[in-house]
């Protein structure tokens, strides 16, 4: 059976080819983007002693979209816009995700379809302090109120149910939460900023729904291999979750000292409806950072679910406590 991994020379997934070898795939297609750094294949290439398929090309290109799909049996996709511009985000994210689709209608063929979404394609904002976000959290609303990735993400979704319900595809959504881990970002958006040198810590004490990336990858291969799976969508992170509050402490301790300043949620709902104001009264002068349903998206607070996804049979493979030291560890080691 071939499966093609899009995106997989990054963060999750290099990680995810891993898992996939670990669980007995042995025909993988990874699909790289020119010019991108190669070392993690290579050394899961190594580790494992299986030969990978690499294939270099844009998804941005329908050509390159359909030498990609040509005979596989599995699809993860993997591959998105993290930032950038408006118009690279849609690109990289929207555009890309349709043009693997139409490539995949064109083989005449029904692969399986593995989509990584995110928790931004959720609308919490209007939801109270504390909701539980489980998979029948309503998607969000109003995406012109969020941040350009959010925006990004849930129109991918929306795609490709939309071409799953055209075309009847057998199609599998997760929705990871905040993934993390040695080669990954030091901070997630849910515990603050840094502004002007000073690290704002918005997210108080509310919970972090952290998956470590092999967790998260862990979590893909076993929901891309399960017939159950098939039509459903899962939330991931882990277990023993921590807060915002509670991480930030021990990255001071573990890996730095940084400057913070604690904004408390009824001071930030304050402050974002100044910013909002000034941003409309300025004609955008002033970015708007801050709206109320920014702040309310991110720093309401909620709790989070994942039965679903242990129901189906997934397990935790690094504890949350060994993953944050990984993590600082290797954020330490780049610190000094």
């Amino acid at each position: 059976m071939k499966v093609l991994v899009t995106g997989s020379n990054g963060f999750l997934g290099s990680a995810l080819v891993d898992r996939l070898l670990a669980h007995g795939e042995t025909d993988l297609r990874c699909l790289v983007r020119p010019a991108s750094n190669r070392a993690r294949l290579e050394e899961i290439e190594r580790r494992r002693g299986v030969p990978l398929e690499v294939v270099v090309g844009s998804l941005a290109t329908k050509e390159a979209a359909e030498r990609a799909v040509e005979g596989v049996d599995v699809v993860y996709h993997v591959a998105a816009a993290m930032g950038g511009a408006p118009a690279d985000m849609f690109l990289n994210t929207v555009v890309a995700s349709k043009n693997l689709l139409e490539a995949l209608v064109h083989t005449g063929r029904s692969p399986r379809v593995v989509l990584i979404s995110s928790f931004g394609v959720y609308g919490v904002a209007d939801l109270p302090r504390g909701y539980i976000v489980d998979e029948n959290t309503p998607l969000e609303a109003k995406p012109a109120q969020r941040d350009l990735y959010s925006q990004a993400k849930l129109r991918q979704e929306k795609l490709f149910w939309e071409y799953q319900a055209r075309y009847g595809f057998p199609l599998t959504v997760l929705r990871p939460g905040v993934i993390y881990g040695p080669g990954g970002n030091a901070f997630s958006s849910r515990v603050g900023m840094s502004l002007f040198g000073v690290f704002l810590h918005l997210g108080g004490s509310n919970i972090l729904p952290l998956t470590y990336v092999d967790n998260c990858a862990e979590a893909i291969a076993v929901a891309g291999r399960s017939e159950v799976a098939k039509g459903q969508v899962y939330n991931v992170h882990d277990d023993e979750l921590p807060t915002a509050d509670v991480y930030l402490a021990r990255y001071k301790r573990e890996v730095k000292p940084i400057r913070s300043l604690t904004v408390p949620y009824f001071a930030l709902t304050g402050i974002s409806k100044l910013v909002e104001r000034y941003h409309a009264y300025s004609k955008g002068q002033l970015p708007a950072i801050f709206t109320p349903y920014k702040s309310a998206t991110s720093w309401k607070g909620n709790r989070f679910d994942n039965t679903k996804l242990k129901a189906l049979g997934w397990k935790q493979l690094v504890s949350t406590e060994e993953g944050l030291q990984r993590t600082f560890a290797y954020l330490r080691e780049r610190a000094t």
